[in-house]
């Protein structure tokens, strides 16, 4: 009995202390633009850039509004999709404008320009980097961020990446992108999930010379402290208006690829890239009605019409990129040739994955086929890691 009471207390212990000690972790975590030691004194008495949105908070608020404060010459704002505010729809071009709160001019990088010309950074030292991302290769803030890399390296000025923790940082998974599938939503022949934040994935870009001609980037990454990828770091704050909480940045790999289909994944409902349908019974029992809602939505895919199909918001995280979902509602599709749409390579990243669905692979064959492409990515990868990995 004795001992039973000892094994017990101490199996309770181990256990307290592993839970205190995850909690002390994570309250020690300080993001890239919170340690303000490592990269203020770089901005003092330069002319400087930000390419920020409204993820780019700091324990005393935005950084823009706490740089001005630190009489940093803070000359010009960049915004990348969803715009500074991240109120714009996915997709939506965004004009230049001025922030009403600070007057200064807003320059749209998903608009006209998705490459700042010469003439922005003309005067500029220094353009400073900091949006939460969601470590999925479609997600378009890196894709941004390549193209300021390129800019600042074409026009001599200098970046620095105030990097954030990957709330998808803990695997790698999905398909590598081919080089004849490059596009605003693949520019890196990088996996769907490469477990990397954008300050790694910046030290990448520069060391595997993917920028234009080769050209290479004055790079500073001030780094997360006590992150490592094997972290389940929950989002601050929404990263874009369709990513409205963890459970929908967990699903949104796998159920992106349905944005490359018939299938609505509940843009125009208040829980998007959580449930999954179509105005067909056959799809399953949970029902929504996607509608125009201001500052998430507008006039999304099956607008007012009733979609029957799956609801995802509950259950344990996924461990991997999930393709069971796409793969049913294909066997489930009706008229074959019109599942798919012409988004649909592109979001992959290859015209395989749309065959192997077509031909009736598993989803344990598809994987199959990744591995050899994933293993080489991750001996890449290993170079420009700034954090412990989840991986021996």
């Amino acid at each position: 009995m004795n001992q039973l009471i000892n094994i017990l207390t101490f199996l309770t212990f181990f256990l307290f202390s592993a839970c205190h000690h995850h909690t002390n972790e994570a309250q020690e975590l300080e993001i890239g633009a919170d340690r303000q030691t490592m990269y203020v004194s770089q901005l003092e008495g330069k002319h400087v850039a930000l390419l920020v949105n409204h993820t780019s908070l700091v324990k005393e608020g935005h950084l823009v509004d706490v740089l001005l404060k630190k009489d940093i010459n803070v000359k010009k704002i960049f915004s990348p999709e969803h715009g500074f505010r991240g109120k714009a729809d996915a997709g939506e071009k965004l004009t230049d404008s001025k922030d009403p709160e600070t007057g200064l001019p807003v320059i749209s990088l998903y608009g006209k320009n998705r490459k700042p010309t010469p003439g922005m950074l003309e005067g500029l030292d220094v353009v400073v980097f900091d949006i939460q991302d969601v470590g999925v290769r479609f997600y378009t803030y890196i894709s941004t961020m390549h193209y300021m890399m390129e800019a600042c390296a074409e026009n001599g000025v200098k970046m620095i990446v105030l990097d954030r923790p990957n709330p998808n940082g803990y695997y790698v998974d999905g398909p590598v992108r081919e080089p004849e599938f490059r596009s605003f939503v693949g520019m890196h022949p990088i996996p769907v999930v490469h477990g990397m934040t954008v300050g790694e994935i910046a030290r990448m870009i520069n060391g595997e010379k993917w920028l234009e001609g080769g050209v290479k980037c004055d790079l500073t990454v001030v780094p997360v402290k006590n992150y490592t990828h094997g972290m389940r770091v929950p989002i601050r704050v929404k990263p874009s208006p369709n990513l409205p909480n963890d459970r929908a940045v967990n699903l949104y790999p796998s159920l992106c690829f349905f944005e490359g289909t018939r299938i609505s994944v509940g843009r125009g409902t208040h829980f998007p890239f959580q449930v999954a349908g179509y105005p067909d019974f056959a799809f399953g029992a949970f029902s929504f009605t996607p509608e125009s809602i201001d500052g998430m939505a507008k006039h999304p895919k099956l607008e007012e019409q009733k979609c029957y199909g799956i609801d995802l918001r509950k259950g344990p995280p996924l461990q991997k990129l999930e393709l069971k979902y796409l793969i049913e509602f294909y066997n489930k599709w009706k008229e074959k040739e019109d599942f798919f749409n012409k988004f649909f390579n592109k979001l992959a990243g290859n015209e395989t994955l749309q065959q192997q669905i077509r031909e009736g692979l598993t989803e344990e064959q598809i994987r199959d086929s990744w591995e050899d492409d994933l293993k080489v990515f991750k001996q890449m990868r290993k170079k420009y890691l700034l954090y412990t990995d989840f991986e021996k």
